[in-house]
């Protein structure tokens, strides 16, 4: 697993959190609706801790598989049932939300700030520097 791939698929679930803090604010008067969360960073970690750290090379097809496959986990989309907030059975926290986008808003400059490094150090070691 390469540290730009990682990048990559921690960049698609800030964007999908973005999304969905989105439409959780857009939605803090609609009657019923329930709040949505994005699951990325806990499915991650679980993912890396069980992750071998020995991984077979196979130069045929028929070879068994050795070690953990370097599939990086998907964002999940959770919704939160089991609270109500307001009397129209609606559970948008609007400050929850606000604290939410604002901590994303971070943690999307911080990887690409992060991602920008890796592709310069690529770079670096391709061109050499000049």
């Amino acid at each position: 697993m390469n540290n730009i791939s990682l990048l990559h698929q921690a960049l698609n679930a800030s964007s999908l959190r973005q999304q969905v803090i989105s439409n959780n604010i857009s939605n803090a008067e609609t009657p019923g609706y329930k709040a949505k969360q994005v699951v990325f960073e806990d499915i991650l970690k679980k993912h890396l801790t069980n992750q071998s750290k020995f991984v077979g090379i196979r130069s045929d097809s028929k070879h068994l598989v050795i070690g953990n496959s370097a599939d990086i986990p998907t964002a999940n989309i959770v919704e939160n049932t089991n609270s109500v907030i307001q009397n129209n059975k609606n559970n948008v926290d609007i400050d929850e939300e606000m604290t939410r986008m604002g901590k994303n808003s971070l943690w999307y400059y911080t990887l690409t700030e992060q991602i920008n490094s890796e592709f310069q150090q690529l770079s670096i070691a391709i061109k050499g520097r000049s």
